[in-house]
């Protein structure tokens, strides 16, 4: 059996109503599972980019590919290279501080992952942060013990890097 590796499909695709649904059935029916998914316009008002993250052998990437550029709506599709890829993700945390010591501690690990804190309440500090997904993860643990209220995470979107593009 091939490795399964993590795989970042980019797809563009026009950016009407049900799009998103159709790809989304796509996967359910051939059993593929998403790890994550992002959609956002692209350079063309009337185009939307879809950053798929999924799991699987060489076989499970090629099923994926043929299938989605089959969709009518689909206008290219490509497999980014890890490599020659830049991938972010946002993550909003919003940390129990009830007091200034609390805060100054939550300001400063925030401030050592290039995070800040776009929301102050007299309980709660809330840290924006982008980055890699491992980046964000270790900001989450270290501010864990102070308490979590709320994350919410966009999942990775990816672009090529240098003059390629999709």
């Amino acid at each position: 059996m091939e490795d399964q590796r993590t795989h970042i499909i980019s797809a563009l695709v026009l950016h009407k109503p049900g799009v998103l649904q159709r790809i989304a059935g796509l996967f359910t029916r051939r059993g593929f599972n998403i790890d994550s998914i992002t959609v956002g316009t692209s350079e063309h008002a009337d185009i939307a980019r879809i950053t798929i993250i999924a799991k699987g052998d060489e076989r499970v990437l090629e099923q994926i590919t043929k299938q989605l550029n089959k969709l009518i709506d689909v206008i290219k599709v490509r497999d980014l290279d890890p490599e020659s890829t830049v991938k972010r993700e946002l993550c909003l945390i919003k940390v129990h501080a009830p007091s200034e010591q609390v805060r100054s501690e939550v300001v400063q690990y925030a401030s050592i992952f290039r995070g800040r804190i776009i929301d102050v309440s007299p309980e709660t500090l809330t840290i924006e942060i982008t980055g890699a997904s491992d980046k964000i993860d270790a900001l989450i643990d270290m501010v864990r013990s102070f308490g979590i209220k709320e994350i919410a995470r966009t999942g990775p979107t990816a672009i090529s890097r240098g003059t390629k593009t999709i």
